[in-house]
Parts: structure tokens; sequence; C-alpha cells
């Protein structure tokens, strides 16, 4: 019998709310200070820090532990994480992680696309930091461009750090 190693998706998203929520819900105890919370982190860690900072519950990733909390972060800080999952299920930039995050679901190009930073910029979001560096072989710069872009027309605080030559 083959076990899968890899949870596929949309789990480790609602597992990083769920993981916002259990912050919100024990703030007190621990003396953690809701208005300063920073999310952060490199490759998938910066596409997931992205999206459990921007998502809103109408997205429909905090069924796994709902509540009554509105979940928001102060800042992001996403270190190469992908912005747009969708272009890298298919086609030229296709990437064998994403592919096999999706496995075999059904309407995985419409999931991807509910999981993709990208379809959530909109204004009111926390500022954000993204470092990307422009020889990335595994996340595409340009999603950091594209990214970069949307947030600013949106009027959403940001800044791009190119790291030239950079890899992942």
């Amino acid at each position: 019998m083959l076990f899968r190693s890899v949870s596929l998706a949309p789990a480790a998203v609602e597992d990083c709310r769920c993981a916002l929520r259990w912050v919100y819900k024990h703030a007190k105890e621990y003396g953690f200070d809701l208005n300063r919370l920073v999310l952060s982190g490199p490759s998938a860690g910066g596409h997931l820090s992205l999206m459990t900072g921007m998502l809103t519950p109408e997205a429909g990733f905090d069924n796994e532990c709902p509540g009554p909390e509105k979940l928001q972060v102060a800042a992001i800080v996403n270190f190469f994480g992908v912005t747009d999952v969708a272009e890298l299920l298919a086609g030229p930039f296709e990437q064998n992680y994403t592919v096999m995050w999706f496995g075999s679901l059904r309407d995985r190009f419409e999931l991807a696309k509910q999981l993709s930073p990208l379809t959530y910029v909109r204004p009111g979001l926390p500022p954000i930091f993204t470092a990307h560096g422009d020889a990335d072989a595994s996340v595409p710069y340009q999603q950091a461009v594209r990214l970069h872009k949307a947030l600013s027309a949106a009027g959403v605080p940001n800044q791009l750090y190119t790291v030239p030559g950079g890899k992942h």
C-alpha cells in the first residue's frame, strides 16, 4: 500500500489559518499583542504567510476552525513565495511540488486560483515586504513583480527587494 507523504491542497492554508486563530484565542494567556503580529516565511512559508494574512473569511478556508475573531496581522514578510499557484500547475513554469500538492483533485486550476495571493489583493491589506531573487528557477521572479504592481495599484504599502542573481 502506498501512502501519500503530502497533504493535498488546501490543507496547508487551512492549517495556517487555524494557527492564526489559535494565537487570537490564546493571546491573553500568552501575552501576544494582536496589533503586532507579523507573518513571515521563505518559499512555501512565504506563500502561506501571504495567504494567511490576506484571506477573508468569505474565501472559505476557515471552515476547519471557525470563530468570531476577525483575523488580521500587522505586516507580512514574504521571501520568494508563490503568488500565482495556477501558473506553476502546467505550462512553461510547471513545478513538480505544485503538481504534487494538487494530486488528482478535480478543478485543480480553480482551486489554484483560490490559493493564489494575487487573488486577494485589495485595499486595506497590511504592509507587505517581498524579497525575491531574479534568477529563481523554482518560483518565477515575475510573480513577485506582479504582486508588487498589484499591491501598489490597490494602494497597499509594499516593497519589493530584488536580489540580483539570487536563486531560490
